[in-house]
C-alpha cells in the first residue's frame, strides 16, 4: 500500500519508521525514450571474488570485481547482518532475482548508514547515476531517467551504492502503458494469526480461478503475502486498478470479517488489508528474492500453492536461512509456469465483478 502512496506522493516511509524522501536528479530528462547505461566507476576489474581487506577508511570489500565501500558495516542490529553479507547475497541470488528485475522500472530503498538511521526512496536516476543500472529518459515525463538493473554487475553496484529493497513496476519498459501483472498485497492486522493470512490467500486464488485466471503466491518478506496474476499486456493502467479494486471489494463484500478494502488501520482491526492500490501507473512491489528493509531482513520468496499451508510467516526467509531455499528452487521452481501463462483482463470482466457476476 505504501508503494501506492509514493507514487502518488513522491515521498515514502519506510518500514523502519525512519524519515523518508525521494532522491530524484535535478530536470535532466530529455524527450527521447532511448535507454543508455551508467558509466562504470573507474576502477580495475579483478577476477570475480568475494574479498575483504582493510583500508584506510575501514574495511574494503570485493564482489565480482566491484569495490564494496563499509564492507563491515552492522546494516542490521537484529541479525547482525553487514553491509558485504548482503552484497554477496544479492550476488549469489541473481540468477533468481534479474529475471524479475530485468527491464522493469525499478524503485529503491536506499540505507546509507543501517536501519538505524535515514532510510530513504529514491524513484529516478541520481545526480551521480550508479553504474551499469540503464536509465530510460521519457518514460515518467517532467522526472529524470527512470532505471532498470538488468545485470548482475548492476545489481552489485546497486547494493554498493547502500540499496537494500527494490521495488519493481508492473510493467516493462518497452510497454509501460500496458501492464502485465496485477499484484494483491493481503496486509494483515498484526494481532492476526498466520492461518489467517493462509485462508486469506486460498480465498483469494479461489475466487481468481473462478474468473479463469492464475494467479502465483509469495511472501512479502514482511508481515503478508503478495498474490501476483500475470497478464499479456493489452489493458491499461486504469483497467488494471479498477480490475484489482473490484476483485478487493468482492473480497470484502463476501468476507466481511475476513478482509477490507479500505486502507488505514481502523479498519483494519482483525481484518487483512487487499491493498489493490500499487495497480497504479508508477507503484511498485518488492521483488522476488528481494530483501526488505526492516530488523530481522526478511527476503519476499516465490512459493507453490500447496506449500502455502507449511509457511509460518512472511518473513520466514532471511539471509540466514535463504541459502537452502534458493537450493529447493534450483530444483524445482514453484513459478515455473509463471512466464508461460497467458491471460487478460478486461472492462467487461470488472464490470462483472462489480456488479456482483463471477
Amino acid at each position: 500500500m505504501q508503494d501506492a502512496l509514493n507514487a502518488q506522493t513522491g515521498t515514502a516511509r519506510t518500514p523502519t519508521g525512519a524519515r523518508a524522501e525521494t532522491v530524484d536528479a535535478a530536470a535532466q530528462t530529455a524527450p527521447s525514450a532511448s535507454a543508455q547505461r551508467a558509466p562504470r566507476v573507474a576502477t580495475p576489474r579483478a577476477p570475480r571474488s568475494h574479498r575483504a581487506s582493510s583500508g584506510r577508511h575501514g574495511t574494503i570489500g570485493e564482489v565480482d570485481g566491484i569495490r564494496i565501500t563499509s564492507a563491515r558495516r552492522v546494516i542490521d542490529v537484529d541479525s547482525g547482518t553487514r553491509k558485504l553479507d548482503l552484497v554477496r547475497y544479492y550476488a549469489r541470488a541473481a540468477p533468481w532475482l534479474l529475471p524479475h528485475l530485468r527491464d522493469r522500472p525499478v524503485s529503491l530503498v536506499r540505507a546509507p548508514h543501517g536501519l538505524d538511521g535515514e532510510v530513504f526512496f529514491q524513484r529516478h536516476s541520481a545526480r551521480s547515476p550508479i553504474p551499469e543500472v540503464t536509465q530510460h529518459e521519457g518514460l515518467d515525463p517532467g522526472h529524470p531517467p527512470l532505471i532498470t538493473i538488468d545485470t548482475r554487475e548492476a545489481l552489485v553496484h546497486v547494493v554498493q551504492m547502500d540499496a537494500i529493497e527494490l521495488h519493481t513496476w508492473n510493467a516493462v519498459v518497452a510497454d509501460i502503458e500496458a501492464p502485465d501483472r496485477v499484484v494483491f498485497d493481503l496486509d494483515p492486522d498484526p494481532a492476526l494469526g498466520w492461518d489467517r493470512m493462509i485462508e486469506a490467500a486460498q480465498l483469494t486464488r479461489t475466487m481468481l480461478g473462478e474468473l479463469g485466471l492464475e494467479s502465483f503466491c509469495k511472501t512479502s518478506g514482511g508481515k503478508g503475502l503478495h498474490i501476483v496474476v500475470p497478464l499479456v499486456p493489452g489493458a491499461g493502467w486504469g483497467d488494471a486498478r479498477a480490475f484489482a479494486r473490484a476483485v478487493a471489494q468482492r473480497l470484502a463484500s463476501g468476507w466481511p470479517t475476513q478482509f477490507t478494502a479500505t486502507m488505514g488501520p481502523e479498519h483494519r482491526k482483525k481484518k487483512i488489508f487487499v491493498d489493490y492500490l500499487r495497480n497504479v501507473r508508477g507503484a511498485s512491489t518488492a521483488v522476488a528474492y528481494g530483501v526488505r528493509a526492516r530488523p530481522g531482513m526478511g527476503i519476499s520468496v516465490p512459493i507453490a500453492w500447496d506449500e502455502l499451508a507449511d509457511t509460518t510467516g512472511g518473513a520466514q526467509w532471511t539471509l540466514a536461512n535463504i541459502d537452502a531455499r534458493l537450493a529447493h528452487v534450483k530444483r524445482s521452481d514453484p513459478w515455473a509456469r509463471y512466464a508461460r501463462v497467458r491471460q487478460s483482463i478486461s472492462s467487461e470482466l470488472t464490470l462483472r465483478l462489480e456488479e456482483g457476476g463471477a
